[in-house]
């Protein structure tokens, strides 16, 4: 069969609405696949915070493991259709899709990457702003800069868990009621009550905890090229 004369040819029928069934169905296998990913890094997560092991020092070799293997099929899913919005994989596609991108924390370039693809995302409604926010100080933690929503929090050196400094403080409520985050006050409450409840202490050597937590960093590659 010859391409000229493929419409008139009832296999070329078949093959069409074969190839437009395929291109149906894609969305729903990659929100499939999103909420898999979803799923495993909470389960993996509880199992590790309930036996303790998730809150030892350094970052848990087997979450660690879960991370790195959703970073990896989430690349090639960005490669592929762009960040999967809301209206690719629906809404709670779309959350999953951010969740692994929080915690792909080995892979520094996929989330400076996707950060401009999330927040074009936010502006046109296809994700949330305040998940585009949050990535923004994820990243901003991890380079070592201060963050602009206060959305990170980490050990500090009264032994609480605080978002440390702030870029313009005096207007971080305002940006932060921008994006639909709440009240920093609220956002402080709740991290720190499920600590409690999962049982995390604060480091006993701080100085030593902060110098892992940074050499960590830098060997990932969310240091380079800065002081």
């Amino acid at each position: 069969m010859t391409k000229g004369n493929a419409g008139s040819n009832p296999a070329g029928a078949v093959t069409g609405g074969s190839d437009r069934e395929s291109a149906s169905s894609r969305p729903r296998a990659l929100r499939c696949d999103l909420l898999d990913m979803a799923r495993l890094d909470h389960s993996v997560r509880a199992e590790l915070a309930a036996s303790g092991r998730l809150f030892n020092a350094g970052y848990e070799p087997r979450m660690a493991r879960v991370h790195q293997r959703n970073a990896r099929r989430l690349r090639r899913i960005i490669e592929s259709v762009g960040w999967p919005g809301s209206d690719l994989v629906g809404g709670d596609g779309a959350e999953a899709a951010w969740l692994v991108l929080q915690h792909a924390i080995s892979e520094p370039d996929l989330l400076r990457g996707a950060l401009p693809l999330l927040t074009t995302a936010a502006r046109e409604g296809k994700a949330s702003p305040a998940h585009a926010a949050m990535l923004e100080d994820r990243i901003r933690f991890f380079e070592g800069r201060p963050q602009r929503y206060g959305t990170q929090f980490d050990w500090d050196a009264d032994g609480s868990l605080s978002t440390g400094e702030v870029e313009d403080p005096q207007k971080l409520a305002e940006r932060r009621d921008a994006v639909g985050l709440p009240r920093l006050e609220e956002q402080i409450e709740e991290v720190r009550s499920r600590a409690t409840a999962e049982g995390q202490r604060p480091p006993a050597d701080y100085r030593a905890y902060v110098d892992a937590r940074d050499e960590w960093a830098s060997n990932a590659g969310w240091r380079a090229g800065r002081s």
